[in-house]
C-alpha cells in the first residue's frame, strides 16, 4: 500500500482522504443521537467517524426510534381507549389522550435507543 504525504513546514503529514457517502437528511432521533454522541461519547464518535460508519449509525437509530414510537403509541392508544369513537364523540379528550401518549412513548425511545 502506498501513502502519500504533504509536507507542512518540517512535517510531512499523510493525504488521507474519506470515501464519499451518500448524504441524505437525518431524521430527528438521528440528529438527536449525533449530538448527543458529540457531547457525551466522543470516542464512539470518532470511532464512527474514523470507519465510516456514522451515517449508517444514525440512519438505522432514526428508523429504529421512528418505527418503536408508531408501535408504542398504537399500543399505548389501545389500551388506553383512544380510538376513532371518542374522537368521534370528544376530539378534544382524544387530543388530549394522544399527546400524553406520544410524550411518554417518546420519552421510552429516547431512553432506550437515543441517550444509551
Amino acid at each position: 500500500m502506498e501513502i502519500s504525504y504533504s509536507l507542512f513546514g518540517d512535517y510531512l503529514i499523510p493525504d488521507l482522504v474519506l470515501p464519499n457517502e451518500e448524504q441524505q437528511t437525518l431524521g430527528k432521533y438521528g440528529r438527536m443521537r449525533k449530538h448527543y454522541l458529540q457531547e457525551y461519547r466522543p470516542v464512539l464518535y470518532s470511532n464512527l467517524i474514523l470507519s465510516c460508519k456514522l451515517f449508517q449509525h444514525l440512519s438505522e437509530i432514526d428508523h429504529a426510534c421512528v418505527d418503536r414510537m408508531n408501535l408504542l403509541t398504537r399500543q399505548m392508544a389501545d389500551r388506553e381507549g383512544a380510538t376513532e369513537a371518542l374522537k368521534a364523540v370528544d376530539q378534544f379528550e382524544w387530543v388530549r389522550h394522544m399527546n400524553s401518549i406520544q410524550n411518554r412513548a417518546e420519552e421510552i425511545v429516547l431512553s432506550e435507543l437515543v441517550y444509551c
